[in-house]
């Protein structure tokens, strides 16, 4: 929904759950003359600017009049849940300018609400130049087998990595109960151990939190990290040397600058290290940065786990046998979307009901599986596949 649209939607559904005294309160105070009873656009003249302009104020004063009436009243929980609606959306998309007048905002609030028919959905993007609007499915699969272990749904807007940690609650606990231990004659003869459970995932999932997360839970972690990057052709960030114990950076021309940690916790950078003067004369400028001020590299918090990943993506016997275990998780997630409604689809509405259809719908793929396993019960040995 645009943010008429949205204005008009959340004051209609506040006014419909209002009842009696309240409600004739609510419409009393409404100082535009619209009652809002039409789900229809207004009708005016979209081409002119102030009407779209007035339209907006008019809107948005009637918002914060029946917000104010509300303030500080005990509630019905109807009521309340559609008052709270209604604030999101006045405090995500609109402004107040220097005259007073309510105005949508030049800017895109961090957790949009989209649709008052649905407030958890929310944008998203697939790839930079192609977005959906509503959910994530989320999947955890077993390579061998090929059955869906855990599945669970998320807002669009939420990243992939946000989502691991909960598809991979079983394993985690399994390893904690049971951590892989030596055989008894590596243990007397320093042979090899007990193989560790294994991830996979794609760059989606190759982020620092998830790396340190998977280590700490004695887990192999084969997620692929993207690799890194530089604007206009220049130096990536791979091609200096960091060395977090000394707390320093060197660049390809061997000019060396020290990290400068960020005192503020909640910035997206942990450190920056900042070569300023040292590049104005350096023969590797042009390869290196176009700012005025010099290159400028940019530390995480979890610098020395996605330098070890990348590492050790490097092993060609890793990365085989990354790519014969990837086809066989994205035949499956094929058979997640292959239908339009259900798959690429959602067939209800709210975050609760979306993970439970999607979860319905991985039992019905398992289902699947489980018959091309040829999936049998014997008295004698119970359920078993062929």
């Amino acid at each position: 929904m645009d943010t008429v649209t949205l204005l008009g939607a959340a004051i209609r559904g506040l006014l419909k759950v209002a009842e009696g005294r309240l409600a004739a309160e609510l419409r009393s105070v409404l100082a535009s003359g619209e009652d809002y009873a039409s789900l229809a656009k207004p009708q005016i003249d979209w081409d002119d600017q102030a009407a779209r302009a007035m339209l907006v104020d008019a809107r948005a004063r009637d918002a914060h009049t029946v917000l104010g009436v509300l303030q500080g009243r005990p509630l019905p929980a109807a009521v309340a849940q559609a008052a709270r609606l209604l604030a999101a959306v006045v405090g995500q998309d609109l402004e107040q300018d220097t005259d007073g007048s309510f105005r949508i905002a030049r800017k895109v609030a961090a957790d949009r609400v989209i649709s008052t028919v649905d407030p958890d959905a929310r944008h998203g993007h697939k790839t930079s130049a192609r977005g959906f609007d509503g959910y994530k499915g989320h999947a955890s699969i077993d390579p061998d087998s090929e059955l869906i272990t855990a599945t669970t749904a998320t807002a669009g807007n939420v990243g992939d990595a946000a989502a691991a940690p909960g598809l991979l609650a079983e394993l985690i606990d399994q390893v904690d109960g049971d951590p892989p231990a030596p055989t008894a004659a590596s243990a007397a003869d320093g042979g090899p151990q007990a193989p560790m459970p294994t991830v996979y995932g794609d760059s989606a999932y190759g982020t620092g939190p998830l790396l340190a997360s998977l280590h700490t839970a004695s887990i192999d972690p084969r997620v692929k990290i993207q690799a890194a990057v530089a604007p206009r052709g220049h130096f990536p960030k791979d091609q200096f040397q960091i060395d977090l114990a000394l707390g320093t950076v060197t660049c390809p021309a061997k000019r060396t600058a020290p990290i400068v940690y960020n005192s503020n916790p909640r910035h997206r950078h942990h450190g920056q290290a900042s070569f300023g003067p040292a590049c104005a004369a350096c023969p590797l400028r042009g390869q290196c940065t176009s700012a005025q001020a010099g290159r400028t590299v940019t530390i995480t918090a979890y610098e020395h786990e996605l330098a070890a990943a990348r590492a050790r993506q490097a092993d060609p016997v890793r990365a085989a046998d990354y790519r014969a275990t990837r086809p066989k998780v994205e035949r499956k997630l094929a058979h997640l979307v292959r239908r339009r409604h259900g798959g690429r689809r959602v067939r209800v509405r709210g975050l609760a009901r979306v993970a439970a259809d999607f979860s319905l719908l991985a039992a019905a793929v398992n289902l699947a599986r489980l018959g091309v396993l040829g999936l049998h019960w014997t008295p004698s040995d119970g359920w078993a596949a062929a």
